[in-house]
């Protein structure tokens, strides 16, 4: 349980507040490249509480800006995309990517006007066919390039999941949440009544009675993090290999297809939350994939609530769903009453309470990566077949 100040400390997002200048510091996705085409080359983008438009300029240069243009404050984002910036659709004051002001029609010739009419931006890059944002003081560190973004030996796919309308803790919590499988994944799914008996049995493999839970801090170069590790009973017992929640919003987790999905989890606001996931299907035998990032699909889910109030719990992340909104737009930890198997989620909340004093302090938070040779590829050791075990096993289950 929290006191309502330490809720505040550890959810508010906004600039300025603590929790927000931390979360600054790491490098957001905002959306998948793809969503720039020709014919619609900007994006209206809301992260942090910031109202920012993105686009792809005449010459392919990305940038990401503040939405509201800084002569009267009319959206930039129904402008006019040219070939060196953005032009503002109410008097044509035009922006480069960078947010200087290049032009200001009907203004005199020379006016030093120009020069305080800058906006906002931000550094903005893609990896992997997703573009991310870094909204934080400069310079800038390095863009992690996780094995599942960078790794040539496996195929890729990006799944954009529906905004959700809770606070982006209530999702990371979650990753550090061990035996919330058994219940709200498989339980549920076992006893839907919309769900394939296929389904059904594939779901008693998170039905195993889990014996018995631990958790490892993990500090690596480039990443800090909680593993969550789990023993199961029953037939298929095993001690599970953990997989990471990667600090401060990031999950990622061997799933279905034998992929490694890597969640982002990233606050739109307070009580809004954009969550992308990008799967990373290694191959076999080692074998290398040539996948261009242009060619990597995208997947939109839709929201699984319906006007009545009801929720589809038909699958994982709409189940998920459910229950984080169902805590409330910000869940009020005053009133939690926390359990022996709840170790991790007091874990992250006092590695989210360090770093944020550590920032508060002028100091670097943990995850900085500023040396090029660190980040060519980073490992995370996980366990890349583990759906090979998984098939097996489900096949002597039946």
């Amino acid at each position: 349980m929290l006191t309502q100040d330490d809720n505040r400390l550890l959810t508010e997002t906004g600039a300025g507040t603590p929790g927000g200048e931390l979360l600054r510091r790491y490098w957001m996705p905002i959306c998948p490249e793809a969503e720039l085409t020709a014919e619609k080359p900007k994006k209206r983008v809301r992260i942090m509480g910031e109202n920012l438009v993105v686009f792809r300029d005449g010459n392919g240069k990305v940038g990401l800006i503040r939405e509201q243009c800084a002569h009267r404050r009319a959206s930039l984002y129904f402008g006019f995309v040219e070939e060196d910036g953005l032009r503002c659709p109410y008097h044509g004051w035009k922006f480069a990517t960078t947010g200087k002001c290049i032009e200001q029609p009907f203004e005199p010739k020379g006016s030093p006007l120009k020069d305080e009419a800058c906006v906002p931006s931000y550094p903005v890059e893609a990896l992997c066919g997703i573009l991310f944002a870094y909204l934080g003081p400069l310079p800038a560190p390095l863009l992690p390039r996780w094995e599942t973004l960078v790794s040539k030996q496996g195929a890729r796919s990006i799944t954009v999941l529906p905004i959700h309308n809770c606070n982006w803790l209530q999702a990371q919590e979650n990753s550090v949440d061990p035996v919330h499988t058994y219940y709200l994944h498989a339980h549920m799914l076992m006893h839907h009544p919309k769900v394939s008996e296929e389904r059904k049995t594939s779901a008693s493999y998170f039905h195993r009675p889990i014996e018995n839970i631990d958790f490892e801090l993990t500090r690596e170069d480039g990443w800090t993090g909680i593993r969550k590790i789990r023993t199961f009973g029953g037939t298929l017992a095993e001690r599970e290999v953990g997989h990471p929640a990667i600090f401060p919003n990031i999950l990622i987790v061997p799933q279905d297809k034998n992929e490694i999905v890597t969640h982002w989890r990233v606050p739109v606001d307070d009580t809004h939350t954009y969550i992308i996931w990008l799967h990373f299907a290694p191959t076999r035998d080692g074998s290398e994939v040539e996948q261009a990032d242009a060619d990597i699909p995208v997947e939109y889910l839709p929201h699984p609530r319906s006007p009545d109030g009801e929720y589809d719990t038909s699958d994982f992340p709409q189940q998920d769903l459910m229950a984080w909104e169902t805590q409330g737009p910000v869940f009020d930890r005053s009133q939690e009453l926390l359990g022996t198997t709840d170790r991790g989620i007091v874990l992250w909340r006092n590695l989210l309470r360090q770093q944020i004093e550590r920032v508060r302090e002028g100091k670097e938070p943990d995850g900085m990566i500023r040396d090029p040779r660190a980040n060519r590829m980073i490992s995370l050791n996980i366990e890349k077949h583990r759906q090979t075990r998984f098939e097996r096993e489900l096949a002597a289950a039946k």
